[in-house]
């Protein structure tokens, strides 16, 4: 989707706009994503949905273990591939995104492997209503790491969660994103035992990442996967990771929202300082929209790329990004209690073609969207209005037409042109869709079959 953004300046006190290694942005506030809040008060947020249909079916789910959630911080980046539309819009409202990572300016393997067998973190016995977050965090602990990035010129810090006993580390992109010629990725274990990393696949358009250990020790031990659609508001979770350089932190909380749409911008500068905050002319510039979970869990930063768990100890989220209210300072702010993760689901299938091919695909509808209401026979509804459908996509076999609103992705209601995006991103290529769809006052149903997402794809 396309659409012109315009910048807009914060009045003093009002949250400024995402912050990447120290640099803050203004977030575009047309389109308000959130329902347009007015300047100076909190977004309105859209309503809580259930989460898609089905987990990516390249890596089934623990037996018999409860899930988690995840939670983390980052300034959102990139939506190039985004899983459906041509278009994106800006999050609107006016808190800030700010990514999580720390920075200071001075192999195939089968999916199924992930995760899983003798070799995964043990599950916690938990009571949802009192987890035992002291066992908890000594059986996630082990896998959840410090990444350093350096330079030579610049350096980074952020978190990892270790997937397989090849070594594979689960990151956000945007922790390793600066790597360039002679900057070199250190990982250190829960133990202080330290290991050079190199790339395996970056994904900009998730905003997630996997790096491989350089001759990862044989007691490396994976995390046990969860499954993010089994999470629920008010679910406890628990962040692990590397805040502020304080490795092996641990805080709690509960899942706050489910499918929270988060959009955020990032910029990574070619042949320029590669932890530099993005001023140069020639750059990778794009939006990462989430369908997120939301969690209280305090994630700071530092804490990018880290673990997002449920009180068994599964990993349900990668903490990527938080809200914050800003600072008239270079700085990044400190949790306030509203931080995002991406779901596992999502993480885990990403990481698998990663791992197998250093690149990942995304699902595409095929249609330019924005932000609409629609009449259904009895009251409005807002959603995504489609303003165009491109010829032989997944959105013209379905049957969509220019000023068709969407308010509903399979189980999930949709109430913006965001939350169409969020909730296609999610998406795997080949998966089946039910959009419900309001058109000249009626509701229909339409299906169809997403397909992937080509780079000659506008």
């Amino acid at each position: 989707m396309t659409q012109t953004h315009q910048d807009t300046q914060s009045p003093q006190g009002e949250p400024t706009t995402p912050v990447w290694f120290g640099h803050t942005q203004e977030l575009s506030q047309e389109h308000a994503a959130f329902g347009g809040a007015p300047s100076g008060e909190p977004p309105a947020y859209p309503p809580v949905f259930q989460p898609p249909a089905g987990p990516p079916p390249s890596f089934p789910t623990r037996d018999g273990a409860e899930p988690a959630q995840p939670a983390n911080r980052r300034r959102w980046t990139e939506l190039t591939a985004v899983a459906a539309l041509a278009a994106l819009l800006a999050s609107g409202g006016t808190y800030a995104v700010t990514q999580l990572d720390t920075s200071q300016t001075s192999s195939a393997a089968s999916s199924s492997t992930l995760g899983r067998g003798t070799d995964a973190g043990p599950v916690v016995q938990a009571n949802a209503n009192t987890p035992n977050w002291t066992a908890t965090a000594a059986a996630v602990a082990p896998s959840v790491v410090s990444i350093t990035v350096d330079s030579g010129q610049a350096s980074a810090q952020g978190s990892g969660v270790v997937i397989d006993r090849k070594g594979h580390v689960l990151t956000n992109n945007h922790v390793v994103s600066g790597v360039g010629q002679g900057a070199t990725i250190t990982v250190t274990l829960k133990d202080g035992r330290t290991y050079k990393a190199t790339v395996a696949g970056t994904d900009p358009s998730t905003d997630l990442a996997v790096i491989t250990l350089t001759n990862p020790p044989s007691d490396v031990r994976p995390v046990a996967l969860g499954n993010s659609e089994d999470l629920k508001v008010g679910d406890p979770v628990m962040a692990i990771g590397n805040p502020l350089g304080l490795a092996g932190t641990v805080t709690t909380g509960i899942v706050s929202a489910l499918n929270r749409p988060v959009t955020t911008q990032a910029d990574t500068p070619q042949g320029q300082n590669p932890f530099a905050p993005g001023s140069g002319t020639s750059s990778d510039s794009g939006q990462v929209v989430t369908n997120a979970i939301q969690t209280s869990a305090a994630i700071n930063p530092g804490n990018s790329g880290g673990a997002l768990v449920n009180a068994s100890g599964q990993l349900v989220g990668i903490n990527s990004s938080i809200a914050s209210l800003g600072s008239s300072g270079s700085g990044q702010s400190g949790s306030i209690g509203i931080g995002f993760a991406i779901p596992v689901n999502e993480a885990k299938s990403i990481a698998a073609q990663l791992i197998a091919k250093g690149s990942a695909e995304h699902a595409f509808l095929g249609v330019t969207l924005q932000d609409g209401t629609a009449s259904d026979g009895s009251s409005q509804r807002a959603g995504a209005e489609v303003t165009s459908v491109s010829a032989g996509t997944p959105a013209a076999n379905a049957g969509l037409r220019k000023g068709d609103v969407v308010i509903g992705v399979n189980s999930n209601s949709v109430d913006s042109s965001l939350a169409l995006v969020a909730n296609v991103r999610e998406l795997s290529v080949g998966d089946k869709v039910t959009l419900t769809v309001l058109r000249a006052g009626k509701q229909l149903t339409l299906t169809t079959t997403l397909v992937a997402k080509s780079a000659t794809t506008q």
